[in-house]
């Protein structure tokens, strides 16, 4: 049996606490966890701790929220430590170089995507966003450069014709977990050579923000029916009507031969709610007006007064 290792712990959303849950029931020792610290969040903007600290608490680890990363003063705790490894999952920022050095057996990263495809924050919902047909799990040696270290092993999975960016996320999360075990369990027997990326295959997954939901209908709908999948739960897939907000949680691309100007309404019955687009037509199956309940199309229409002609995507 391999020696356990001191591990310091670094992430923060509920990707990064399914892999530290997983971590404290291995052999090892999480000597310190390291995350965000909490920010304003809800309609109340009361701070809230991260999934992370959420799942450390009450464990009796040592606990740290540095503001800035390159404090002197976190870097003293965090030697004080004496990690052998740090694994990092979606903790949100670059580690420095000083921090890279610490520990003997380098800092451990899990990303999910198949790496050098897909550097970045949202490596998931991008994935979906440009088509892919298969995406995964990779660990790897950090690096100061951003996801660009070494690959140690990657678990490859099929994507889903209805795939969301939440699906994708709740597969991948468990993989992400047992492939971190796999890689500390493989460096500990020494038989885990980390390969280098090749940079000329690398694409990037740069973070999402609120304004990249909003839909141009001049895009194909094939191309719309993905930005919904890929932008659910967020920021979600919106557009305008009758200068108010309009979000989209659910579409379908229809093949119909009817055709209208962009983002008009060209089927608003029982039989659907369709909208055209720079080519095809594309269905909002499930949608949430501004100030109201998140429904179904047909139940939408019901209460609401869209008709064909109106035309969505004006604010």
């Amino acid at each position: 049996m391999p020696p356990s290792w001191r591990i310091v712990f670094m992430g923060t959303p509920i990707a990064a606490a399914s892999s530290l849950e997983r971590l404290l029931q291995g052999p090892d020792t999480v000597v310190g966890v390291v995350t965000q610290p909490a920010r304003p969040a809800g309609r109340g903007q009361k701070e809230a701790p991260t999934p992370v600290r959420r799942a450390a608490e009450g464990r009796r680890i040592p606990l740290l929220a540095p503001e800035k990363i390159r404090d002197p003063a976190f870097f003293e705790a965090l030697k004080s430590l004496a990690p052998a490894l740090v694994v990092v999952v979606a903790y949100g920022r670059i580690l420095p170089q000083s921090i890279l050095d610490l520990p003997p057996r380098g800092c451990l990263n899990v990303h999910y995507s198949l790496l050098p495809r897909y550097r970045g924050a949202a490596p998931i919902a991008w994935a979906i966003l440009n088509g892919e047909e298969k995406s995964g799990v990779t660990t790897m040696r950090l690096v100061e450069k951003m996801d660009a270290g070494p690959i140690f092993l990657q678990r490859e999975i099929p994507l889903a014709p209805d795939e969301t960016a939440a699906s994708l996320e709740a597969r991948l999360i468990p993989l992400g977990a047992e492939l971190l075990l796999e890689t500390i369990r493989r460096l500990k027997e020494g038989n885990l050579t980390p390969r280098p990326q090749r940079e000329e295959d690398a694409t990037y997954a740069p973070m999402l923000k609120k304004e990249d939901g909003e839909i141009e209908w001049s895009q194909r709908a094939q191309e719309i029916e993905r930005r919904v999948r890929a932008l659910y739960p967020w920021p979600s897939a919106f557009t305008w009507w009758q200068g108010r907000l309009l979000k989209i949680y659910r579409s379908a691309v229809i093949q119909a031969g009817e055709e209208g100007a962009l983002g008009e309404v060209v089927r608003a019955d029982g039989g659907g709610l369709w909208v055209a687009t720079g080519r095809g037509l594309l269905g909002l199956e499930e949608v949430q007006l501004e100030n109201r309940k998140r429904l179904g199309a047909t139940e939408f229409l019901k209460g609401a007064r869209m008709k064909k002609g109106d035309r969505l995507g004006v604010s």
